[in-house]
């Protein structure tokens, strides 16, 4: 069968980020989405009402249920909710349930895109240092990018992460409005191999995060290397986000659902 993905991910209601963007952004891509629901939140493609974490135990099971059955061939997570779904996860690895060679996608979800808690960050920080070294790349936001580092330079961010056990880190400056474009920088132990420049097209997103790092997991599923993965879910994300369904024509300021069915 298609290469499998396993995806540890929390159910969006609105369908525009979360589980159901990662099916969809890894089905694009031409790999298989397998799920394992972290949380189901409430919230709709503009606002985070509240969220319920599954527990710890339930969300092994899922995970096990699958890798015992197809085969995998990438990790991605997105929201895991809680410290104990985080170091859930870590044991996965340690205990060598997930072989050490599958690539990992870790996409370290602090807060939703339209900036709704998704957990007590400072906790979440501390879990998520002790996963980041299982993680082939970690794809986080400029806000995510200053927490989990503790530096406000982005580039001395990805060089200290990668410095404290990192693999890859892709800096991206879509929140960093102070500059036309989109700019994407990629460091793999401490040096940068790749750099981008995407247009920045208007209006905001609910999901471009978990669209990006899934489909990137879907092409490293099957076989291409970091830089040739990034630059095909670049050319997609460009495609999706132009034809984005826009919830409410009404309100300009509204964020926008990626039309990942291209």
């Amino acid at each position: 069968m298609r290469p499998v993905v396993l995806c540890f991910s929390g159910l969006d209601p609105s369908g525009g980020a979360g589980l159901q963007a990662d099916i969809e952004a890894i089905g694009a891509s031409g790999a298989h989405a397998a799920i394992a629901c972290t949380a189901l939140t409430i919230q709709s493609s503009q606002q985070v009402f509240g969220f319920e974490s599954c527990p710890a135990d339930l969300l092994q099971r899922q995970a096990k249920a699958v890798i015992d059955d197809l085969p995998i061939r990438a990790i991605k997570s997105g929201m895991l909710g809680t410290t104990d779904n985080i170091a859930m996860l870590a044991r996965l690895f340690t205990d060598k349930m997930i072989p050490q060679d599958i690539p990992f996608v870790l996409d370290p979800v602090l807060v939703a895109n339209s900036g709704g808690s998704l957990g007590d960050e400072a906790t979440l920080v501390d879990a998520f240092i002790t996963l980041l070294p299982f993680a082939t790349l970690i794809t986080p936001n400029t806000y995510e990018l200053r927490a989990l580092s503790g530096l406000k330079d982005l580039h001395g961010a990805a060089i200290g992460l990668c410095g404290a056990g990192v693999n890859a880190v892709l800096v991206k400056t879509s929140h960093d409005y102070s500059s036309g474009d989109i700019n994407q920088y990629l460091y793999v132990k401490g040096e940068m191999v790749h750099q981008s420049v995407l247009p920045r097209l208007p209006g905001e997103f609910h999901g471009s995060g978990c669209s990006l790092a899934s489909y990137i997991a879907g092409r490293l599923a099957q076989g291409d290397d970091l830089i040739a993965a990034i630059k095909a879910a670049d050319q997609w994300m460009i495609k999706i986000l132009a034809a984005a369904d826009q919830p409410h024509p009404s309100d300009p300021s509204s964020q926008l659902i990626p039309n990942r069915f291209l």
